[in-house]
């Protein structure tokens, strides 16, 4: 009987854009079953709280078997072993993310020498989004239908309409 090969996919995804949901598809075929990892404590102002952000994620991924998505808080390595995870899926869009990536990869396998840290890239088309620019994009009014899936986008619009009346 084969082993069952879990990986992690762990960040913010704050939003949760195209390029988070091709690195998860892509891993959802090398892997299992690939957990999707929203980091609850972070020390990112965040635009979405966690249990946003995994009712965005969860509303992506619901028709996929072997994609599951949790929320989590604390040390990123002891909720890999509490899920029998082998694998931590790191995206990387461009060279500039190389070195911080690295560094965490160097730091998860101290703290959990059998862990494999695989880097993957999104589609090329994907390659220049980020979180935080799609945010910054949406608070200056920009559409980011082209960034993120039609949920997503939308829930970003209702977010940043409640703010807009808060303020």
């Amino acid at each position: 009987m084969s082993k069952i090969r879990i990986a992690v996919y762990p960040g913010t995804f704050d939003p949760i854009t195209l390029g988070h949901e091709d690195v998860v598809r892509r891993a959802a075929h090398l892997f299992d079953h690939v957990i999707v990892a929203v980091a609850g404590s972070t020390n990112k102002t965040t635009l979405f709280d966690l249990e946003q952000r995994v009712a965005l994620a969860q509303s992506l991924f619901q028709s996929s078997d072997n994609i599951q998505v949790m929320g989590f808080s604390g040390l990123l390595m002891q909720f890999v072993q509490d899920q029998g995870a082998q694998v931590v899926i790191r995206g990387l869009r461009a060279a500039s993310d190389f070195e911080y990536e690295f560094q965490l990869a160097g730091m998860n396998r101290k703290l959990f020498p059998r862990l494999e840290t695989l880097f993957l890239t999104p589609a090329e088309e994907f390659m220049f989004i980020s979180s935080s620019l799609v945010r910054e994009v949406a608070r200056l009014g920009g559409a980011v239908n082209q960034f993120v899936s039609p949920a997503v986008a939308a829930a970003i619009m209702t977010k940043l309409t409640d703010e807009q009346r808060v303020k």
